[in-house]
């Protein structure tokens, strides 16, 4: 059987800014996300973690990860899409999917905890 290759992007948990989150911190986000990704090769993805590690680097990252694999789905986080100080790094990021991964399907979380729903919304 052919797993679907899954791209999780998100922020490295060290690099978050946690006054924006109550009641999270870098290890529970990491523990949290590590969770999702283990569901998502549970019930059979290929399901690997992206991280961004900061505004300046997050196109250079999320290129290098989309040069040497081909992914079948890529899910951009929460972390990026719903916070507004990340609006045009959310815009970069998903223009830089189309570009490097043109018939990917791209799917979006609505927070650390849903990525399965998302991805397989996508996977019709």
């Amino acid at each position: 059987m052919n797993k679907k290759k899954v791209l999780c992007i998100g922020w490295e948990p060290n690099s978050v800014d946690y006054s924006k989150y109550p009641g999270m911190d870098p290890e529970r986000l990491r523990s949290v996300l590590e969770v999702d990704l283990q569901k998502l090769n549970d019930i059979g993805y290929d399901a690997q973690m992206g991280y961004i590690t900061s505004e300046e680097s997050a196109v250079k990252e999320v290129v290098d990860l989309l040069s040497n694999r081909r992914f079948d789905i890529v899910l951009i986080g929460a972390g990026v899409r719903k916070d507004d100080d990340c609006f045009y790094l959310f815009e970069k990021l998903v223009n830089v999917v189309h570009q490097y991964a043109a018939t990917t399907k791209i799917c979006f979380n609505t927070g650390p905890t849903d990525s399965v729903q998302a991805v397989q919304r996508r996977d019709l």
